[in-house]
This record gives C-alpha cells, structure tokens and sequence, in this order.
C-alpha cells in the first residue's frame, strides 16, 4: 500500500522516513554484482576489438612495403632489361617500423615470364607466418622496338 493510500485510510500513520525509502542493502548489493560481472566482459571485448585494430594496421602496412618492394623491382628491371632471379631479402622501413621482407622469383612455363612472390612481416621470426604475400607475373624481356632516327611516326 502506498503512503497517499494509508494516509487516505486513516488505518496506519505514516511517517515521513517510511514515505520516503530509499535502495536497501540488498538491492545495492545485486546491483554492483550485476555492474561486476559486465564491466569485465566489456573491457575484454573492448581489447579484442583494439587488438583486430592493430592488426588491421600492421597487415596494410606490410601490404605498402610489398607494394613498394615490386614497384622497384619493375623500376629496377625497367631501367637494366633485365628481372632479378632468384632469392632476394632485405628490411625497409615505414612508419618508423622496420618491415622484412622477402622475394622469390620464378620462372614459369612461358618463356621470359616470371612469377615474383614478394613476403613481408614484422620481424624476421616470422617468415613462416608472414603478414602480408604478393604474388604478380613480370616479362623478364620489357626491351622496346628502337625506332630508327629520322623515321616520321606521324605516317
């Protein structure tokens, strides 16, 4: 019964403390252990979700090393006619992180055709298990047609 109620009835007194009541211990008590148990769970979902971000991060940045690692190798064989065969390795370094990497290259079942597979990762431990591959296919010949001098491109 509320205390406008008992008021109203006249039957019980109601006294300005007992209108008035707060949370008991016991409600208090349920709540901090409701607040106790859920805060861990959201503190270790908030970790694992910093972690993927971290992640995430470190493979795009091993992704740019590799990128750039084919851009000088096409630069390289551009400039010489000639394709680096073989194991290469080496560490670069990209946002203030050293990146290992390491390519292989292979020729393949078409003549002067390659296959370059470009791997970098973190630290040199982990070659096994590297963050980023690339694998792309590069004509070993990119020598061009000379055009004799004096010769009219125009037709």
């Amino acid at each position: 019964m509320s205390c406008r109620a008992r008021r109203e009835s006249g039957a019980l007194r109601c006294s300005q403390a007992s209108c008035h009541r707060g949370f008991t211990l016991v409600e208090v008590m349920v709540a901090l252990a409701v607040v106790a148990i859920a805060l861990p769970a959201l503190l270790l979902s908030l970790e694992a979700q910093v972690d993927g971000t971290a992640h995430l991060r470190d493979k795009s940045l091993a992704q740019l090393v590799a990128a750039n690692k084919l851009a000088e190798l096409r630069i390289l064989n551009a400039a010489g006619q000639r394709l680096l065969r073989g194991r290469d390795s080496g560490v670069e370094e990209l946002a203030q992180r050293q990146w290992h990497w390491w390519l292989d290259s292979k020729p393949t079942d078409v003549g002067q055709f390659y296959r370059i597979e470009i791997t970098v990762a973190a630290s040199e431990a982990q070659q096994e298990q590297p963050l980023y591959t690339l694998v792309a296919f590069l004509a070993a010949d990119l020598r061009t047609a000379a055009v004799p001098a004096g010769a009219d491109s125009g037709g």
